[in-house]
């Protein structure tokens, strides 16, 4: 789900950041009262791009922080499944490690 709603917002960011960019581009070409409008609008799509990019920013930091809390009390449960774990895939790590 996670990655979805990423994915999503990372397609939203780029269509806005666009949008901007052309609105931007055509307001250089103009002058007057409709260049400030277009300007106008180029500000308002970056700072809703600005916005998303928060929004998944504390998504993730709020989903970094729920998966650690789940661990400390998994180890906190199983301590020593926790210590069989570490060292098996500490011990994988350095298989790799040594073939190369």
């Amino acid at each position: 789900m996670y990655r979805s709603t990423l994915k999503t917002t990372r397609s939203d960011v780029r269509s806005l950041v666009k949008d901007a960019q052309e609105l931007f581009l055509e307001a250089a070409a103009t002058t007057g009262e409709k260049a400030e409008d277009l300007r106008e609008k180029g500000l308002e799509l970056l700072d809703a791009a600005m916005s998303k990019a928060q929004d998944v920013q504390a998504a993730a930091i709020e989903t970094s922080k729920e998966i650690a809390a789940t661990t400390d009390e998994y180890v906190q449960e199983n301590p020593w499944r926790a210590i069989a774990i570490s060292a098996g895939i500490g011990l994988l790590v350095g298989l790799v490690i040594s073939r190369k």
